[in-house]
């Protein structure tokens, strides 16, 4: 897709991607402060309720009155996927659109924000519980490879292409047969073919790898620094347990492995640092691989070159945007 896109009459969208530790943040408000738009929060984990600290979630302080949407509105005992994301930030979208600004996305979960632009359907997914927990089974039973020679019966194309030790996927590509009576491959196929819902530019922060894993360890420190530890206590507190789906997220996991004597706090931490960057690392592939297979376009901006200073990078997106016609 050429950038004469922009000159359609869709709704307007600029995105802030990035790895975690980046300065997608502190970017995000200050570039909305200058166009005078708010902030649709791509996070999956920020969306909950009482979990500040582990997911870095912005302060009163660091908005600066500038309105954020999708930011605590779960309890962390509450379901949140990708099909209410995408619902809730087109509201969100559209309420910037009513105050004539150009909404701005910021948030490290990328797939949330291909399924915004592309207008993904996932109306399609239905849950068996039964089967999966069956598929469950076979994978704790059997292992891995029972699951992707079933699914190579099914669908040979995702068989060959996800990563065997991704159980979590080969499920679900199992399940979307079983529910469907098509390949999970077939469509992904037809979404990759969609145009996009939005006339967007999409800013993708990067930086030297080196320097991304010792700012990932620096926050670590600061978030234990900050009361990770008291902060999980007071969410089990609640009555929030490890099992659920929000405690499982990076920090919380093993903070929670800590207090159940799994290990000691100085190996919680070593694992948080090391699995974040790993994580990190996932993101970068994902923003260079996956979205060029959904053929949507990207700008990298190393946050390095600017010295990481929000203001910097801010003013270099609002050029770029005015260049594409997107700002006036």
């Amino acid at each position: 897709m050429t950038d004469d896109a922009l000159n359609t009459g869709k709704p307007p969208l600029i995105i802030i991607g990035g790895p975690t530790a980046c300065g997608k943040t502190a970017v995000s408000v200050a570039l909305a402060k200058k166009i005078n738009s708010g902030i649709i929060s791509a996070d999956s984990v920020q969306v909950y309720r009482h979990m500040d600290i582990g997911s870095a979630k912005v302060t009163k302080d660091e908005m600066q009155g500038i309105i954020h949407y999708l930011i605590d509105i779960k309890d962390p005992d509450e379901d949140f996927d990708v099909t209410e994301f995408v619902r809730l930030a087109k509201e969100a979208a559209l309420k910037c659109k009513e105050n004539a600004c150009v909404p701005v996305i910021a948030g490290g979960t990328a797939f949330y924000v291909q399924a915004l632009i592309k207008d993904i359907d996932f109306e399609e997914e239905i849950i068996d519980e039964k089967y999966r927990d069956k598929l469950n089974e076979i994978a704790e039973e059997k292992g891995a490879d029972a699951l992707i020679n079933e699914l190579s019966i099914t669908d040979p194309v995702s068989a060959d292409s996800i990563d065997p030790k991704n159980t979590k996927r080969i499920i679900r590509a199992l399940e979307f047969y079983k529910n469907n009576g098509y390949p999970i491959s077939e469509h992904n196929a037809n979404m990759r073919k969609k145009e996009p819902a939005f006339n967007y530019i999409y800013f993708v922060l990067t930086g030297d790898r080196k320097e991304i894993y010792e700012r990932i360890n620096r926050r670590v420190d600061e978030m234990i620094k900050d009361g990770l530890v008291d902060e999980v206590k007071a969410l089990r507190e609640r009555g929030y347990g490890a099992c659920l789906k929000s405690m499982k997220s990076l920090g919380y996991a093993q903070i929670n492995d800590y207090l159940d004597g799994k290990y000691d706090l100085d190996e919680a931490i070593r694992l948080i640092k090391r699995d974040t960057r790993h994580f990190a690392k996932r993101q970068l592939t994902w923003y260079r691989n996956e979205n060029m297979a959904y053929g949507l376009r990207t700008t990298e901006i190393n946050s390095g070159d600017f010295d990481y200073d929000p203001d910097k990078i801010s003013d270099y997106m609002i050029e770029i945007c005015k260049e594409k016609g997107m700002l006036q």
